[in-house]
């Protein structure tokens, strides 16, 4: 079995397949920035069909994590802070890949939410609050895209790693959820024989990066003298093979040299870019730029290279990246950037104009060649990688300094940012255009000027909240990343340490702000397009836990575009309170394309599980009787768009 990374694109680490290249698709945040089933389908087959081409046969891929922690320096590689989001276009993708014959994974489970001190993290969660938010994650993921493998996380999960927790890989996973594929550790994620067989983990990967190999000789003594059963060894193999069988790879394996069609596969990570990208401001209709500009300005020190990202072992290297020495200390990854240069696409997309360069590297002449252009674009990034979280949110290098001194001297200033998440914007008000491009992949930068010239339509909307400071995040303190150890196959630096993930709970990202009234810069789900919608009647029905949302979506403005339907369930609040209730939770949403003066009507399911909680005495999912309000939302904190109340019956989800 042939295994490659493969959450955003296939990984040829450290070049060790000579001449072998990938399309590098967009970061999975981008993807969860587009809201659209379709696009994961899309990507994930592509991802599939190359893999099979080259010869894999598995692909740990399905990234299911939700991002907890805003400075996680892996967020890029995870969908978004949402379960329902996450969960849906996880299962998607996975699905996709499948279906061309091979295995996928999901991963990291569970709570693997930061980089920093990886290894030594106890992620603490109360049993209801993980139920409700990152396993049903995870668990909507396995329903809908029924991978062959499980990954767990290199952290330990409530007092034992999560590669050995019986509760999660046994009790849960294989017994609850029916899962019949295999669990795989993460490479130096093993670290027990006995334990970790008996807890559920089928297969220990990449044991050169552990202390031993617990499942080579310890395992066999280990069945001799009867610590382990040979039945589990049995249950070992079966479910491998039985996987294998069930999705072809034995009667139709992956041979090396099929055939790839690169330049139509990189046109499908193109159109997932320019469906991702997120239009965050846009002050007196300054984008799309017009047709016909004298002199453009483009300034970023990459900009005339390519487009970020991120590091460590889901990077994708096409033919033509630049790769460089990340230059920390504590990062093994190499800092790469894509080539799609965003110059050399403005430059192709702006027609007639003049488009001029500058890197940024000494801001007052920065400024002097912005004086008089008819549009300054500023690429601003911030690199983030696997084994290291970022410290704080801010742009480095002095790309805020730069971003307010030019917007000074030109009121005409787009930015756009790419980055592995959220970032602080306290230059955003001295804007009037931002664009949130994430890591937007091998063809990131023709999306990006189709943006900014109106080809495209943007319609991607934030899978994560932008906080406005580190002050409103749950954990704002960070740690000292060399007074631990992050990464597997290093000498262990001081001790396994809890963090705790009760102090959200299951309020994970817009929910943590909501039920603090903390008011972010940008909120989860917002998006700007080139056009105008409007959702007009709206009825809420209910039938037991089914819950239907239907309306008519017009296009009222003069663009074609894409209207996001977010459709947003809370538990009233009575006076005192009740335990039963809970804020806005994203229970439903779907992505519907309009032509100018368009109206088509929609209906949505909204998934029960977002309209319960958890009961640990049913060991299952309640709807608590009561009265739900039911909002069409712009965005996660959106208090005026339809809205209707429901009363629902008590109800046990089984």
């Amino acid at each position: 079995m042939q295994q490659a990374d493969a959450s955003l694109g296939v990984v040829n680490p450290a070049g060790i397949r000579p001449g072998d290249v990938a399309t590098a698709l967009p970061s999975s945040l981008l993807l969860g920035a587009t809201f659209d089933v379709a696009t994961a389908r899309e990507t994930g087959a592509l991802v599939g069909r190359q893999a099979r081409a080259k010869g894999f046969a598995v692909q740990l891929a399905g990234g299911a994590n939700l991002v907890r922690e805003a400075t996680g320096g892996r967020n890029f590689e995870y969908i978004s802070e949402d379960p329902l989001l996450t969960g849906r276009l996880a299962g998607a993708s996975v699905d996709a890949i499948q279906a061309q014959g091979l295995v996928s994974t999901v991963k990291h489970f569970t709570l693997n939410a930061q980089e920093t001190c990886r290894v030594m993290a106890d992620s603490r969660i109360e049993e209801a609050a993980h139920r409700e938010s990152d396993l049903l994650a995870f668990q909507i993921a396995m329903e809908d895209g029924r991978p062959g493998a499980v990954m767990p996380g290199y952290n330990l999960v409530n007092g034992h790693y999560a590669s050995e927790n019986a509760h999660l890989l046994t009790t849960i996973l294989k017994g609850e959820w029916g899962f019949d594929g295999w669990v795989m550790a993460d490479w130096g994620a093993s670290h027990s024989t006995e334990k970790a067989a008996l807890a559920g983990l089928d297969v220990q990967s990449g044991a050169n990066f552990d202390p031993q190999p617990y499942f080579g000789t310890p395992l066999r003594e280990a069945v001799r003298e009867g610590r382990v059963p040979q039945q589990r060894i049995d249950d070992m193999v079966h479910r491998q093979l039985r996987t294998l069988f069930r999705l072809g790879v034995i009667d139709n394996p992956p041979v090396p040299g099929g055939a790839v069609d690169y330049s139509a596969d990189d046109l499908i990570a193109q159109r997932a870019a320019e469906r991702g990208l997120v239009l965050l401001k846009n002050t007196g209709g300054l984008l799309p730029a017009p047709q016909g500009l004298q002199r453009i300005l483009v300034i970023g020190r990459h900009a005339d290279v390519g487009v970020l990202s991120g590091g460590g072992s889901s990077t994708v290297t096409p033919h033509g990246s630049t790769v460089e020495k990340s230059g920390i200390d504590l990062v093994w990854a190499d800092r790469v950037h894509h080539p799609s240069s965003p110059l050399h696409a403005i430059r192709a997309e702006a027609q007639a104009a003049r488009v001029d360069f500058h890197d940024g590297l000494e801001v007052d002449a920065a400024v002097e060649a912005a004086r008089g252009a008819d549009l300054v674009v500023v690429i601003a990034e911030q690199w983030r990688a696997e084994g290291l979280d970022t410290q704080g949110l801010g742009l480095p290098d002095g790309q805020e300094r730069l971003i307010e001194a030019v917007a000074e001297a030109n009121a005409r200033t787009v930015v756009v940012v790419q980055s592995a998440g959220a970032v602080n914007v306290p230059w955003a008000a001295k804007v009037p255009a931002v664009i949130a491009a994430f890591y937007p992949g091998g063809r990131g930068a023709q999306a990006i000027a189709g943006v900014l010239f109106g080809r495209v339509n943007p319609s991607g909307h934030l899978p994560v909240t932008f906080p406005e400071s580190m002050e409103q995040l749950p954990r704002p303190e960070q740690g000292d990343p060399a007074t631990t150890t992050s990464n597997p196959n290093m000498e262990r630096i001081g001790e396994i340490f809890e963090v705790s993930y009760d102090i959200e709970g299951s309020d994970v990202g817009y929910r943590w702000f909501e039920r603090e009234q903390l008011m972010p810069a940008y909120p989860f789900g917002w998006g700007l397009p080139y056009t105008t919608f409007a959702f007009s009647g709206l009825t809420v029905t209910a039938h037991g836990p089914d819950v239907r949302v239907a309306g008519t979506v017009t296009n009222t403005g003069a663009r074609a575009g894409a209207f996001l339907a977010q459709v947003y369930v809370s538990r009233s609040m009575p006076a005192g309170g009740d335990t039963d209730d809970f804020g806005p939770r994203l229970a439903a949403f779907d992505k519907v394309h309009l032509e100018p003066g368009e109206s088509l009507p929609v209906v949505l399911h909204l998934e029960p599980r977002l309209l319960a909680r958890w009961d640990a005495d049913a060991g299952a999912f309640g709807i608590a009787g009561g009265t739900y309000q039911v909002r069409i939302g712009a965005h996660a904190h959106d208090e005026d768009g339809p809205a209707q109340t429901i009363r629902l019956r008590l109800n046990l989800l089984r």
